[in-house]
């Protein structure tokens, strides 16, 4: 424990933003970091409890929090930068885009406000790269082993690190112009800036992992090709299929995926061509259906644009303000979250069914919804629209982010002849596919999840492919 009792002497410092009227005039990062001082102080609230449920149940990569905690509060950073790696490959990504499920299963969050760890990674590891403690660990030997890694958003890359650091040699396939995956394409650049990937890119190349952009594995190369030219591949295609709304009107112009929407911007933030025609919500009435982090973005995305008005629905009941029963400590809690974007300007409702919409050769105009109410059933809850709560409201844009469904099928996966589970992803048996020399991690695998879990899962199946690669040597 750095400070004795210091969980009684300070209070949480939340993270500060950038004032509202400036950041949404731009795409910039909105954070205000913490002073060190600050910093040295929210890491002295660590109890160094004897169980640290934020490390065992809280932390997907299982940091070791409470030693880093300690580490920082003594002054010790390079040991903090070097302890935090040791679990975790991308630190700088998730302690920007991580929901902190360690936060909420800290023992100091049973009655007081939890440590700022997610925040505290952050300044570890940005003193890292500042100080020059962040260097590229190519491997001393060579196995001699080739392995393709299809998809680099943080499985990928995580599992191509883990894979080129054991001596492998390692190439990355990627469809879009650019490496990164969902972490480029999928999240606005005012919460991950998209240069904070390529430092971290520059580390993997001087590893020695190769990088092909623009190659549709199963379109442009086969998995016949993969067979032949390498002796293991790692599957960790993002989720891209998304869950669609089938409701009359669906078919109207200006009715987009978010993710699609998303991307979009994304590309033009980065000076990539666009697809077709760019879609902005300047000047238009802005319908997003979803409460999660994705429809988050798009509410914080279309405020950049410069929307009229922003409503964000929710088909589930508004979560209450504190900790329910239902999710006990440590358990992640379900309650009333409010995001950055959200502070932005935005009108957000919840129990809020779509029935469908109605607009013109131009697109959307209308859409018609319902209040319904959640009753429990013996088999389960049921929605039951209210009586006399039917709406029409006016708009010109509709986001669908209900959440991802699993990876695309078509392609790769189907020629590799791999096995499914009744939710449509991969069956992996400790990574490992029905097809011995086929790996998976991250989203293939599991479908939509964290940033966080998607680079544990590919440090984890990097360790199963090397285990099965060395078996022959």
């Amino acid at each position: 424990m750095g400070e004795v009792k210091g969980f009684l002497k300070h209070e949480r410092q939340e993270v500060g933003h950038r004032p509202v009227q400036e950041r949404i005039l731009d795409f910039n990062e909105i954070n205000l970091p913490l002073s060190p001082d600050a910093i040295r102080q929210q890491a002295a609230r660590c109890m160094d409890c004897g169980i640290p449920f934020c490390h065992g149940s809280g932390c997907p990569v299982s940091n070791y929090i409470p030693d880093f905690n300690d580490m920082v509060c003594r002054g010790q950073w390079e040991q903090a930068c070097r302890l935090l790696h040791s679990t975790n490959s991308f630190p700088e990504f998730t302690g920007r885009v991580c929901p902190a499920p360690c936060e909420t299963s800290c023992t100091l969050a049973i009655s007081d406000e939890p440590v700022l760890i997610c925040h505290i990674e952050y300044q570890i590891v940005e003193r890292g790269f500042q100080e020059g403690w962040i260097q590229p660990l190519p491997a001393l030997r060579k196995t001699g082993k080739r392995i393709a890694v299809v998809g680099s958003g943080p499985a990928g890359l995580a599992a191509a690190q883990q894979l080129a650091r054991a001596g492998h040699d390692v190439t990355v396939f990627e469809k879009d112009e650019r490496i990164g995956g969902m972490l480029r394409y999928g999240i606005p650049d005012f919460k991950l800036a998209k240069h904070v990937i390529d430092r971290r890119l520059r580390q993997l190349s001087a590893e020695g992992v190769e990088f092909q952009t623009g190659v549709d594995v199963g379109h442009d190369i086969s998995a016949h090709y993969l067979r032949k030219m390498f002796d293991a591949v790692c599957l960790t295609m993002g989720a891209r299929a998304p869950r669609d709304l089938p409701v009359p009107g669906r078919e109207l112009g200006n009715i987009l995926f978010a993710m699609d929407f998303l991307t979009a911007q994304n590309k033009l933030g980065g000076g990539e061509p666009v697809e077709g025609p760019m879609v902005t919500a300047r000047d238009k009435v802005v319908v997003v259906i979803g409460g999660g982090d994705t429809g988050s973005d798009c509410v914080g995305t279309s405020r950049r644009h410069r929307a009229k008005k922003i409503y964000q629905f929710e088909i589930l009941p508004q979560p209450p303000e504190s900790r329910p029963v239902d999710t006990p400590w440590p358990t992640w809690p379900r309650i009333m979250r409010t995001s950055s974007s959200h502070e932005e300007g935005c009108e957000r409702r919840w129990s809020v069914m779509t029935n469908a919409f109605a607009g013109n050769g131009r697109g959307v105009k209308e859409l018609h919804a319902c209040e319904v109410e959640w009753v429990k059933q013996p088999d389960g809850w049921k929605i039951k629209e209210v009586e006399g709560g039917e709406f029409v409201l006016h708009v010109d844009l509709v986001l669908l982010a209900m959440g991802f469904l699993h990876v695309t099928h078509e392609g790769l996966v189907q020629d590799l002849g791999l096995q499914l589970d009744a939710k449509g992803n991969v069956i992996a048996d400790q990574y490992q596919t029905s097809e011995p020399w086929v790996f998976a991690a991250g989203d293939t695998i599991s479908g939509a999840s964290l940033v966080v879990r998607a680079i544990d899962s590919g440090r984890q199946a990097a360790a199963a492919m090397d285990r099965w690669l060395r078996q022959g040597v």
